[in-house]
């Protein structure tokens, strides 16, 4: 059960192998545990197991991966189905989902590989340069300016009441798709302007100017804050400063990520994406976790 004003000893955002896998570590080691996950992980969608050690050939990817949540959950891991739209890496980590805040002296990103990336003609041009992947981060530039956020789900919904903060001239760009809201209430974003057109790309000189939409159609903008489907390991770094490269979370030899205790296993770190090493590197994950929290925890004298 959930304690609104708990302060665990690991946080992990997944409940595929990786995510899995470091949380029976954890919860061994005596460690206060939860797995926060949206669900859609790709191991359940696999049809058949047949290279994964142990495992009949017959097993589907939902079997393992409902014998493995089965496990921790009977070594006592909180488990907690939301979607993490914010990571603020303080002394005590904070996570921001659609149902509540979590908060943790330690993190490990298990999500999986990254979504596929938003397409459009000059996106990779304006990264930096008028587009951005975080509000909290980048909103602060754009104070009183217009801007636009791309997306049409709850990590949309969320941004945007992030940067309504900034600026109150912000329209929702949904490049072509109906705006689906699980979590957030609709009525937080009504009064918005909301535009349905598909997106072709991004125009500019040397900084973002506008987008132009599939129809031809051009329109000025300051700032584009891309929140699109629900965000990604990398995008959640990217808000707490943490490396990321062509995508995927840098880690060292040990899972750990540039900032002290957070660390990273599985598909979102690139690699083989296969099973097996993923469940290896969330092993690798949780003994590094158990060892940073074990030497702040002396250095500490102690918590409660």
């Amino acid at each position: 059960m959930i304690q609104p004003d708990a302060v665990y000893d690991v946080m992990i955002i997944g409940k595929g192998p990786a995510g899995i896998s470091a949380s029976l570590y954890t919860l061994r080691a005596g460690l206060s545990t939860i797995v926060i996950s949206k669900g859609g992980e790709s191991l359940g969608m696999a049809e058949k197991i047949g290279n994964y050690y142990g495992v009949p050939g017959d097993s589907t990817g939902a079997d393992l991966l409902d014998a493995g949540v089965a496990q921790a959950k009977a070594l006592g891991a909180v488990m907690v189905e939301d979607e993490i739209a914010g990571l603020d890496a303080g002394d005590v980590i904070e996570l921001t989902g659609m149902k509540g805040i979590y908060r943790g002296r330690s993190l490990i990103l298990g999500m999986g590989a990254p979504k596929k990336k938003f397409k459009a003609v000059n996106l990779d041009k304006f990264e930096g340069r008028g587009i951005s992947y975080c509000g909290i981060c980048d909103g602060f530039f754009y104070k009183g300016k217009k801007i636009g956020v791309v997306g049409n789900k709850d990590y949309m919904a969320h941004e945007a009441m992030d940067l309504l903060n900034i600026s109150d001239n912000l329209t929702i760009l949904t490049n072509g798709m109906e705006i689906e809201l699980e979590e957030t209430k609709p009525g937080d974003i009504n009064g918005l302007k909301i535009y349905k057109d598909q997106i072709k790309g991004f125009f500019g000189d040397e900084f973002l100017q506008g987008v132009e939409f599939a129809s031809g159609r051009k329109e000025h903008f300051d700032g584009i804050f891309i929140a699109y489907g629900s965000a990604s390991a990398a995008e959640l770094a990217k808000k707490a400063g943490i490396m990321t490269e062509n995508g995927v979370v840098v880690v060292d030899e040990s899972q750990r990520t540039n900032i002290a205790g957070i660390f990273a296993a599985g598909d979102c770190t690139g690699g083989f994406r296969q099973v097996a090493v993923a469940v290896g590197e969330g092993a690798v994950a949780a003994k590094s976790v158990i060892e940073h929290l074990r030497s702040i925890r002396t250095s500490a004298g102690g918590w409660t």
